[in-house]
């Protein structure tokens, strides 16, 4: 079976049941869409699964070991990189693992990573359209807290180096915390 095919069954079948926050969307939309934002912007075919598998030990019963078995060490490692290691956490005390971890993450954990918070943007983004200010009501965290984070991010992201995505996600934040 095809490696990305393969993602999407496995992604599909961990995500069963799940929903985009305060939404009636599918929660796998958000990973395959961020497998089709890499895809899209050129990476293999091995970054794309990682892309659509990137939640699957933090967010379903998919075990790292699994990852491991089933698609190799690299995209388990990638996986494992953008993954939050200890749910019981605050949010405060995860989202600071997040950003000093990704500013020594390899390249891969980087770009998926970057992926990620690029779809979430631009969903944030697609609500707004909708909802105006009203948006940040999903969240646990309001506005300041979520520009907080995803700045503190993007900064992480380009801490070591440079590359496409990054310039896009920087966009899409400013798009979005520029908006009242």
């Amino acid at each position: 079976m095809d490696l990305i095919e393969k993602a999407v069954q496995v992604a599909t079948l961990g995500h069963d049941g799940q929903y985009r926050k305060n939404s009636n969307i599918p929660y796998i939309s958000h990973p395959v869409a961020v497998g089709m934002i890499l895809m899209k912007a050129g990476y293999p075919d091995e970054l794309v699964a990682a892309g659509i598998l990137h939640d699957t030990i933090e967010d379903t019963s998919i075990t790292l070991m699994e990852i491991n078995q089933w698609f190799g060490g690299n995209i388990a490692k990638i996986v494992e990189g953008c993954s939050e290691p200890d749910k019981s956490l605050s949010w405060e005390e995860r989202k600071e693992h997040t950003i000093h971890f990704l500013e020594h993450a390899s390249e891969e954990i980087r770009i998926v990573s970057c992926a990620d918070k690029l779809h979430n943007i631009r969903s944030i983004l697609d609500r707004y359209v909708l909802e105006g200010e009203e948006v940040w009501s999903i969240f646990k965290r309001g506005r300041e807290q979520q520009e907080w984070y995803y700045r503190s991010v993007l900064n992480s992201l380009s801490h070591q180096s440079d590359f496409p995505l990054l310039e896009e996600l920087s966009a899409d934040i400013e798009n979005l915390f520029v908006l009242k």
